[in-house]
């Protein structure tokens, strides 16, 4: 348990949810990085607070947490949104204009790469090739994939998400 729980982020369920899958790994070697898989599960994304409870339970120093953490492309220090928006810049999208539409979406959105919407609808990603080629260029909205696009497709496509939360 931690010394200063007051401080964590999230709820009482996520918290100990965390403390059930660091006591599950403890002791086991290599354990910091499906710790912080399943922590990123919890939380969405691995904020200071989570890490320094990790180092702290597993005894590691929080600057290789942080290093860890920092280092690889699936774990996210910045909180995610319930709808994430990756764009594809892999080779194939990039020439067919994937660009232009990564800025359209940071228009239409009000936020940069790895940021979350303030209403916490949306997070926007670029990411490198997706496997979906002919499809190019590709956006993903969670599992979703949309493809051939132009810039003047991303108002749609943000508009359709948005309206799935007006009828929730």
């Amino acid at each position: 348990m931690c010394d200063n729980c007051t401080n964590m982020i999230g709820t009482q369920e996520q918290f100990d949810a965390l403390n059930a899958v660091i006591a599950k790994y403890k002791g086991t070697r290599g354990a910091l990085i499906p710790v912080l898989h399943e922590a990123q599960e919890i939380y969405g994304y691995l904020p200071l607070e989570v890490q320094r409870e990790i180092a702290e339970q597993l005894e590691i120093p929080l600057a290789e947490v942080y290093g860890v953490v920092s280092f690889y492309a699936q774990f996210s220090i910045n909180p995610k949104g319930k709808y994430r928006v990756n764009v594809c810049m892999g080779t194939a999208c990039y020439v067919k204009g994937a660009n232009d539409i990564l800025d359209e979406f940071k228009h239409e959105l009000g936020i940069d790469v790895g940021d979350c919407t303030e209403d916490g609808l949306f997070s926007l990603d670029a990411c490198r090739c997706i496997g979906a080629c002919g499809l190019a260029p590709v956006v993903t909205v969670n599992d979703e994939v949309f493809g051939k696009l132009t810039a003047d497709d991303v108002e749609g496509i943000v508009e359709k998400f948005k309206a799935l939360e007006a009828e929730a």
